[in-house]
């Protein structure tokens, strides 16, 4: 069946860089979209990337563009999000999500905390 399987969050300072990876299976991983949504403690689940299947459109919320990087390995199935000038307002669980918006299926997340 379908796995989501995200890594690499913990605790960075401000200005300070993540690579978050997402292990797929269970599914065409490269005939899919897929995204990276988070959620904020106390807030809903927010939407802040996605990449086209064949990797060849990315988009970014603007809270994150210029700042974060998606990416996707075809081959290994695997989903990447470079998070680069971390800031506390980036803090909370990260999910990638099958599809092109925060609501289609998702793996456990990962919990990143910004803070000095």
């Amino acid at each position: 069946q379908l796995q989501l399987v995200e890594s690499g969050g913990g605790l960075v300072q401000p200005g300070g860089s993540l690579r978050l990876s997402c292990a797929a299976s269970g599914f065409s991983f490269g005939s899919s979209d897929m995204s990276w949504v988070r959620q904020a403690p106390g807030e809903g689940p927010e939407w802040i990337s996605g990449i086209r299947s064949g990797g060849g459109v990315t988009m970014y919320d603007g809270s994150v563009k210029g700042r974060f990087a998606i990416s996707r390995d075809d081959a290994k199935n695997i989903l990447y999000l470079q998070m680069n000038s971390l800031k506390p307002d980036d803090t909370g669980v990260y999910w990638c999500v099958k599809g092109w918006g925060p609501f289609g299926s998702r793996g456990q997340g990962t919990q990143v905390t910004v803070s000095s």
